[in-house]
């Protein structure tokens, strides 16, 4: 490469990317690293999981320097199972951009040809039509993983339906479906049916996870930080009582309620909430 290529900012990406494939096959080679010769898909695949929770928490703390961090981290995982499959004789990173490359020019057709689109929502429309599309599939809900954790999974499937149009016009409908399930649940609750139980209480979250979509609220992000929030709490009961030479065995629910009750009118914000 050229002086001139390499100190342009597509040439520093270009030579800076092949530095890390190069890499990453020296670490696999016959002279490079024990550990990374003996790795397979099985044994580092959960690492890619890792590494895009780590991305994720990342961009939660709006950290730009831990991002391109983790993000190269990231990368790594994508160009290391690259590099395996490139051994095995099946295909190679350049083969993974040149998919990625042509995916995404397919499904933008409004941008790279002629189709034209009003909004968004109609761009995703389309996205969903294409893949189905391509993978000759009878069901926009084909091909989501199994694997994905259940808040995860039924956010997909809600977005995918929604993206066709299977969805309430506005919150209000959501809304009215969560005080339904709810009532469901407490019904089943009541006829002491051990199944229809865990049927409703499972409906009720798919339903909660929905309304979250309408929020534009992440539920796990909510959850994660519904929990903080518990932990936060529930350690100013233990520090308070310790402080009484009690622990929370030793208290009352009406001590201990309202201790979580000065908790919450200390936190930021607390005031004018009940």
């Amino acid at each position: 490469m050229s002086e001139d290529a390499a100190a342009s900012p597509k040439g520093r990406i270009a030579e800076l990317f092949m530095k890390l494939v190069e890499t990453i096959a020296t670490l696999r080679g016959e002279n490079g690293c024990p550990w990374d010769r003996e790795q397979t898909r099985d044994s580092v695949k959960m690492n890619l999981v890792e590494e895009a929770y780590e991305a994720l928490d990342a961009i939660d703390r709006s950290d730009p320097k831990m991002l391109a961090q983790e993000l190269g981290d990231l990368l790594i995982q994508v160009l290391f199972h690259s590099q395996i499959s490139s051994e095995m004789g099946e295909f190679d990173v350049g083969d993974v951009l040149s998919v990625a490359v042509e995916k995404l020019i397919r499904r933008h057709p409004h941008v790279f040809g002629s189709e034209e689109v009003r909004d968004s929502k109609e761009v995703l429309k389309n996205w969903e039509e294409i893949k189905k599309a391509e993978r000759g599939a009878l069901s926009v809900l084909a091909g989501i993983p199994g694997s994905l954790p259940g808040f995860m999974r039924a956010l997909v499937v809600q977005d995918k339906v929604g993206r066709v149009g299977f969805e309430w016009p506005d919150v209000g409908g959501a809304l009215a479906k969560v005080a339904e399930e709810a009532a469901e649940l407490e019904h089943a609750i009541a006829s002491n049916d051990e199944s229809d139980v865990r049927a409703e209480y499972g409906d009720l979250l798919f339903i909660a996870v929905n309304l979250g979509r309408y929020l534009k609220v992440n539920p796990d992000d909510a959850l994660r930080e519904a929990v903080q929030r518990f932990e936060r709490r529930f350690k100013f009961i233990e520090a308070s009582l310790k402080r009484e030479g009690k622990s929370p065995a030793d208290a009352t629910l009406e001590e201990m309620d309202a201790l979580w009750n000065e908790c919450k009118s200390r936190e930021p914000g607390a005031e004018g909430q009940e």
